[in-house]
């Protein structure tokens, strides 16, 4: 993904749940849905966010664990890799081949 379609993308998310954050009666600037009951309203709306910024931290640290994790899996190849190399070298001097 480059770095424009990645920009395009985060402005589409950024506008989509600023439109949706429009639809929840606490997040409104209407005046007549808010005057009937302006604290349950309130505390609803900060339920939500606060339960979406959870979400939201959920993920992203579950991203970066699996990142971690692929990273780790990467460097345990590697060093198998290596280890393989290192026991052919010493192969090759047994038999005097070369080394």
């Amino acid at each position: 993904m480059t770095g424009i379609s990645r920009s395009r993308s985060v402005r589409f998310l950024l506008f989509f749940a600023s439109v949706h954050l429009q639809l929840i009666p606490g997040f409104s600037d209407d005046s007549t849905s808010s005057k009937t009951k302006p604290d349950t309203n309130n505390n609803t709306a900060t339920i939500i966010v606060f339960v979406l910024f959870g979400l939201v931290a959920v993920g992203l640290f579950s991203f970066f664990l699996y990142k971690l994790w692929q990273k780790k899996k990467r460097d345990e190849q590697y060093a198998r890799l290596l280890k393989l190399f290192e026991q052919d070298d010493e192969l090759e001097v047994e038999l005097g081949l070369g080394g």
